[in-house]
């Protein structure tokens, strides 16, 4: 895998606003974007206190993100998925 500037990547302006909006914890949320053969990876991590806004119900927000995420993706002709990862226990 290649690391690619962050902000140059499909979908990454586009994740950092929608979760930007939804944490209440800004200094906890960090997006890396990878790039490879089989597309692009944006891996997202929150606080803790923050896990379960960007899950959501049943993890409906999740999923509804990354579908639009992949739209974005299409839009550019790029493969694009998302990983959460879970917060580190202090």
């Amino acid at each position: 895998m290649s690391d690619t500037d962050s902000t140059n990547i499909p979908g990454y302006a586009f994740l950092s606003y929608v979760l930007e909006s939804l944490v209440e914890d800004k200094d906890g949320l960090s997006i890396e974007g990878k790039t490879d053969e089989q597309g692009i990876l944006l891996t997202v991590k929150v606080s803790s206190t923050d896990m379960g806004k960007v899950i959501g119900k049943g993890g409906q927000t999740l999923n509804a993100l990354r579908t639009l995420i992949r739209i974005v993706g299409g839009n550019e002709n790029q493969r694009i998925n998302l990983k959460v990862l879970e917060p580190e226990e202090a």
